[in-house]
Formats: structure tokens, sequence, C-alpha cells
């Protein structure tokens, strides 16, 4: 094997990164863009008191969750966050959902565009499944480096990481549940001169909804899983206080924080199945 010369693959993606960094004014645009939602978000969270924030998650689950036992699911809710309050936390878990936020609305706005063209065309789905597995194989460490080489340091490369690694259970979500709408409901749409927009508004994406749903939750929690990583690279939030306590071996603080980023994943996780549960039902 040593006789066998060597495949430059580092080189060629160091020249792709160099070449790709010289469109400077391209990626500004999306820093700016992307850096203002994040500014927007967070703007309207450090707007609203945690007692009153605590109160509007509530009020939203009870109405997510009515027409199931949502007991339990509120008071822990108002639990967890009031631990997240007292910890000293309430600043951090914002920033931490401000970048979670962010990066699954920007992997929904592409992802479920991309998973409506695989499911129209075999050809595209056949030459995106291989990106797809890419993106969720992949270690995600290894986004950081042309994330920073990209956008700098801080929020905004971490919600590019984030959507590189959440948005494929978007896209196959999406493909997977446009094509299990049975054929002959789009013949019956077909036979009534529907459009191939009206097939796809009125008929496939409603009967999707629960398959897309379960989609946007999956990537929800993997942008969440991004949050420590996210914090190497100037992300702030709870992941910046996990990631400091471990360069301070600092067990406690650690745990504090990490229990704070389950307490905000379990209400996340849950709000969403059950937005879909209620959707399905209805």
């Amino acid at each position: 094997m040593n006789n066998i010369p060597q495949i430059p693959i580092s080189k060629w993606i160091d020249s792709l990164v160099d070449w790709l960094a010289s469109f400077e004014g391209f990626f500004n645009a999306i820093t700016n863009f992307i850096g203002g939602i994040i500014d927007g978000f967070q703007w309207v969270f450090d707007l609203i008191p945690a007692w009153l924030f605590i109160i509007l998650t509530v009020a939203l689950t009870y109405w997510v969750t009515r027409k199931m036992k949502h007991w339990p699911l509120i008071t822990f809710e108002i639990l967890g966050l009031l631990y997240v309050w007292n910890q000293g936390f309430w600043r951090d878990m914002t920033q931490t959902l401000t970048l979670v936020l962010t990066s699954s609305i920007i992997a929904l706005v592409v992802g479920v565009p991309l998973g409506i063209l695989m499911a129209k065309s075999d050809i595209f789905r056949t030459i995106n499944m291989p990106i797809l597995d890419f993106m969720q194989t992949m270690p995600a460490f290894v986004y950081l480096i042309p994330a920073v080489a990209f956008f700098g340091i801080g929020m905004v490369p971490g919600v590019i990481a984030s959507v590189i690694f959440a948005m494929p259970p978007t896209v196959r979500m999406t493909n997977l549940g446009i094509r299990q709408v049975p054929t002959d409901l789009i013949e019956a749409a077909d036979s009534y001169g529907s459009t191939s927009w009206q097939k796809l508004i009125k008929v496939q994406l409603p009967l999707a909804k629960s398959t897309l749903m379960a989609g946007v939750n999956q990537s929800l929690m993997l942008s969440l899983s991004m949050v420590v990583i996210a914090s190497m690279i100037g992300a702030m939030g709870l992941g910046n206080k996990v990631y400091f306590a471990v360069g301070r071996n600092d067990a406690g603080g650690g745990f504090a924080a990490g229990l704070a980023i389950v307490i905000l994943a379990i209400i996340l996780d849950r709000v969403t199945q059950a937005l879909n549960k209620d959707k399905t039902k209805s």
C-alpha cells in the first residue's frame, strides 16, 4: 500500500474552501440575514419576563394538548422552567432556544421543498439520498471548520452547522409522507381536473402532515443536540455553560446546565409530538 500514491483529499477540500471563501460578499449577506433572525428571536425573548414566558408556554401547551392528558406535561414545564430561572440560566436558555428555533425554521424552509422535489422526481431522489446520508453521518465537529471559515465566530456558524446536521430528517420525512399518499386519491384529484399545485396543497401535504411533523420533531431534537458542539465556535447558551464546565472540570456546574438542556429538550419534544397527535386526530 505504501507504493500507491495517496489521494490528496485534504488538499482538494482546502482548495475548495479557499475558492468558496473568495465569495465574501455572498457569505456576508447570509451572515447578516441569519443574524437578523437570531437578533429578532432574542429581542423577543429578552422583552418577555421569565414569569410571562412560563405562563405563555403553559398556555400554548394547554391549547396544543387540550384533547389529551396535559397536566403531567404542564406540571413538568412549570417546575422545569422554574428550575432554569432559579439556577440563573434563563438567558442562556433563551439563547439556546433562539439557536434551535432559527436552525429548525431554516431546515424546514429549505428541507420541505427539497423533500417535495424528491417525491416528484426519482432522479432527484437518487441524487440527493447519498448527500443526505453524508450530511447525517459526517461527525458534527467537521461542519464547524468550514462554518468558521465562511461565517466567522458566533451564533451564525452554529446555526449553519446545526442546519446541515438537522435538515436531513425533514427532507426524508417530507419525501416519505408524499410518496405514501394513496394513488387512488391522486387519481381522484386528477379526475376532478386538479393542477399539480392543487394536488400538492390540498391532497398530498395535508395527508403527509403527520409524517412531515415527525421529521420536524427530529430536526428540532438534532438542532438541540448541536448546542454544546456549537459553543466551541462561540455560540452562546446552555451549551456554552456545559463547555466551560468541562474545561474547568466543574461536574456540578456542567450537570446543572445539562439538566436545563434536558428540560428544554423534553418540552420541545412533547409539545411538537402533541401538536402532531392533535392534528392527526382532528
